[in-house]
Formats: C-alpha cells, structure tokens, sequence
C-alpha cells in the first residue's frame, strides 16, 4: 500500500445506485435489485486542490465504476459480501489506507430497510494522529 502523506482529507461517493442480482433466495437470484453505496476514502486531497488537476486526485468517478463493476459481475448472495468485495477492490486500485463502504437493500416485500457498514484499512483514528505528527 502506498503512502498517501497528509490522510485526513476524505473523499466521499453518496448514494451510488447499483442494479444487480443480490440475495439468497431462488427468486432473488432471477431479478436485479437496487443497492445504494455510499463510500468514505482517506485521501491527501491538497496537491489536486493546489494544481486543480484531475490526475492529482482520487477519481471519484473512476472509484464509482469500479463499484458498479465489482457488484454487477460478484452477483453475491450478500451485502456483507458485496461490501467487502468492493472495499477490498478499492484498496487495491487506489492504494487506500482506509476505506469505509455502507451498502443499503431495500426489502419492499417485509417493509425494511437492510444496510451493513464496514471500514478496512489502518484505523481512522490512527490516520489523523499519524498525520496530525507529521504536520507538528
């Protein structure tokens, strides 16, 4: 993993529809449903901001295909699979120190909402201390 410097910047993706096949019964594994992701990525956002160059940022547009990519062609039976396949997925192709995916499924059929967050990567907290001592 790469060393990002200054990591307490954060870069976020709100509600991210995805259609896809989800779920673990028979008649979920022959229909599309939506899921909604919404993504927190520690990211050293100054140089962009400074040279207002896209090829100095996280692309967030490039962290959005990636997602609909890794959920589209898993087809998992689960959103705690879901969530972790594209966490892991932006770690890798972003060199990520930390990353935190919340996954929502509606179930009209029982009337609820099911949503699972998960965060990867070095703990937050140690990321802004890290970098809090570097920058004093």
């Amino acid at each position: 993993m790469r060393t990002i410097g200054k990591v307490t910047d954060t870069v976020s993706i709100r509600d991210l529809r995805v259609s896809t096949v989800i779920g673990v019964y028979d008649w979920e594994r022959e229909i599309e449903q939506a899921l909604t992701f919404s993504i927190d990525m520690a990211a050293d956002v100054s140089k962009a901001a400074r040279n207002d160059d896209i090829g100095d940022a996280l692309d967030y547009s490039a962290v959005a295909q990636a997602v609909r990519a890794v959920v589209t062609e898993g087809k998992f039976q689960l959103i705690e699979t879901a969530a972790e396949a594209v966490a892991q997925r932006l770690i890798t192709d972003h060199g990520l120190e930390w990353v935190r995916v919340e996954v929502v499924k509606p179930i009209a059929s029982e009337g609820y909402t099911a949503a699972i967050t998960i965060e990867r990567g070095k703990n937050r907290a140690q990321l802004v201390l890290r970098s809090a001592g570097r920058n004093g």
